[in-house]
């Protein structure tokens, strides 16, 4: 059953100023994240954003917003190049308060935007 569905649209010029500010960065992903989105180069803003999509489409799905939880507490990692969500502490448990058991989510990005879209399953 479904229990939320998310979705959230960045500008991803916006996060340019990240990818040269690791005090920034370090207080909004988990290390393994931003040891991913580093590896992009040129190209991390594009990950960042969709990376910060993501933690917003979470918070929309679950209904709360991002309330009583760290930014931090949700990581997109890539199982055989598909996106999934690792949840931590606060994020981790309103996720199983609901009920939820199963995690989708969707990625993208271009230039000038990035976008991510999550269903939560019950």
């Amino acid at each position: 059953m479904i229990l939320g569905i998310g979705v959230d649209l960045v500008k991803t010029a916006r996060f340019l100023t990240w990818t040269k500010d690791k005090k920034l960065s370090t207080r909004f992903f988990a290390k393994e994240e931003l040891d991913y989105i580093y590896s992009k180069g040129k190209l991390a803003h594009l990950s960042f954003a969709s990376h910060f999509a993501a933690k917003e489409a979470y918070g929309k799905a679950l209904g709360y917003g991002l309330r009583g939880m760290a930014l931090k507490d949700i990581s997109v990692y890539f199982d055989e190049g598909k996106p999934k969500l690792k949840l931590e502490n606060n994020a981790k448990i309103l996720f199983e308060n609901i009920g939820g058991n199963i995690i989708h989510l969707s990625l993208s990005h271009e230039r000038d935007n990035a976008m991510a879209f999550v269903i939560l399953e019950g």
